[in-house]
């Protein structure tokens, strides 16, 4: 994969001279206006070096640097500063920026700090391979990590599908990742440096929505005086995520078809087909063949949809990952307030592990948020509903379940700290299907 610049500038003079500059240096660069747009197009895949000025209009370089590294750590951000923001630039070399370059600058010494910043980065990208390759835990899984045989097939399938150009149709309840899953499909696919445009089905204005999406001619309508790209031609190249797909009125669902089958659109006010160069991934949460069978979702649509499946499965459905995952979302959200992590105790991890859990993954990541918070105070018991007997070994199960992972699988202080021999935790392990390799990080797994 080239190594590309994005080069973030909002004075468009600056912006313009200093990527002539650097192309003629050897790079190839992409000057962007916002940080909104560098946001699209650099992932986790992304092979290059992003070079963003400090004051900006909206976004602003330091801001844009948190977000970046929200997506990947490792991405090299490269700030262009005024002599009086050093100061500011040095902090931010401290928080993860990889240099600055102070304003006037000239443009082989910009070259050399970028081509060191590209070195590193093929570096990581190299070392995170070999790491997959050996086994070991990858992007995928640090994404979407449980040991459970739903989350190993998921990422197994998923793999199998990002390396193909297919579209793709992601399903799963409210919460489950599903948008993380599109964006990791997006990332591990060839287009990986390309723009992700997500569009919300659900929350196009009615009277726009053909505007929105396939843009338009000067003219074509009141108040159309520039002719505008729509979101699927501005993601040239790149990944469309159409969410809440069984939200789109069936007028539209009709163009969609007629997109997805032959590749190019028309805008609004022409009659001049415009080639579309994207991979299209859908999302929902509700069962789209029920909605065919009512007349809400196009069943041509739908069979064209239905190529390469991807099933999120709820939390309820991988409980032994809960603790495991818990304690990820804990050290993600103690890094993004910058405050030291909470060490949960078993008991509070098994407690997890028993609750039902309605808004999946989404409401353990708001309780993780409030743990770090000290703001936690969340009822952790089993539902109060259920029989005696199956809440107590609902609990007992996740008691386990939750010592295992805080104790990283070694079984001896498990049963110490239970106060059980070790062939009554094993007799309850295997009572209960928990599998230590099943629940420890970093174990090695098999596809399904």
């Amino acid at each position: 994969m080239t190594p590309r610049v994005l080069l973030v500038e909002d004075d468009g003079q600056m912006r313009r001279s200093t990527a002539q500059a650097l192309e003629l240096a050897g790079f190839a660069v992409e000057p962007l206006a916002a940080g909104e747009e560098a946001l699209a197009l650099a992932g986790p895949g992304f092979a290059g070096v992003v070079v963003s000025d400090i004051r900006m209009p909206g976004m602003d370089g330091m801001t844009l640097m948190g977000r970046l590294h929200e997506v990947d750590p490792e991405i090299p951000v490269i700030l262009v500063t005024g002599h009086a923001e050093v100061p500011l630039a040095v902090e931010a070399i401290r928080g993860g920026a990889y240099d600055f370059i102070e304003k006037p600058f000239v443009v082989q010494e910009l070259a050399t700090v970028i081509r060191r910043a590209i070195d590193h980065r093929g570096l990581v990208l190299e070392n995170r391979r070999l790491r997959a390759v050996a086994g070991k835990r990858d992007d995928v899984e640090a994404r979407l990590p449980g040991r459970t045989q739903a989350m190993v097939d998921l990422r197994y399938r998923l793999r199998a599908i990002g390396a193909s150009d297919a579209d793709a149709l992601v399903i799963g309840p409210t919460g489950a990742g599903k948008e993380v899953v599109a964006r990791t499909l997006h990332d591990i696919s060839a287009r990986a440096g390309r723009p992700f445009i997500a569009i919300n089905c659900a929350a196009l204005p009615e009277a726009l929505i053909e505007s929105e999406l396939f843009g338009h001619e000067a003219g074509a309508f009141p108040g159309a005086l520039r002719p505008r790209y729509g979101k699927f031609e501005h993601a040239r190249g790149g990944t469309v995520l159409l969410d809440e797909i069984g939200s789109m009125p069936l007028e539209l669902q009709a163009k969609l078809l007629r997109v997805l089958q032959e590749r190019t659109i028309t805008r609004l006010g022409s009659n001049d087909p415009v080639a579309l160069d994207v991979r299209f991934i859908a999302i929902s949460k509700v069962d789209l063949e029920d909605m065919v069978a009512r007349g809400r979702f196009r069943e041509d649509l739908f069979w064209r949809l239905n190529v390469a499946v991807l099933h999120v499965p709820p939390l309820s459905a991988r409980r032994e990952d809960i603790p495991l995952l818990f304690l990820q979302l804990l050290r993600e959200a103690a890094a993004r307030h910058n405050l030291p992590e909470r060490e949960p105790p078993a008991a509070f991890l098994s407690g997890l592990a028993a609750r039902e859990w309605p808004g999946n993954v989404r409401e353990l990541r708001n309780l993780a948020e409030r743990f770090v918070l000290g703001l936690d105070g969340a009822e952790l018991g089993p539902e109060q509903g259920a029989r005696l007997a199956d809440r107590v070994a609902a609990f007992e199960r996740g008691l386990i379940a939750g010592a295992i992972a805080a104790h990283g699988g070694r079984l001896r202080p498990v049963y110490e700290s239970l106060g059980i021999s070790r062939k009554t935790l094993y007799e309850k392990m295997q009572k209960y299907g928990l599998d230590r390799r099943l629940i420890l990080e970093g174990a090695e797994e098999e596809p399904g």
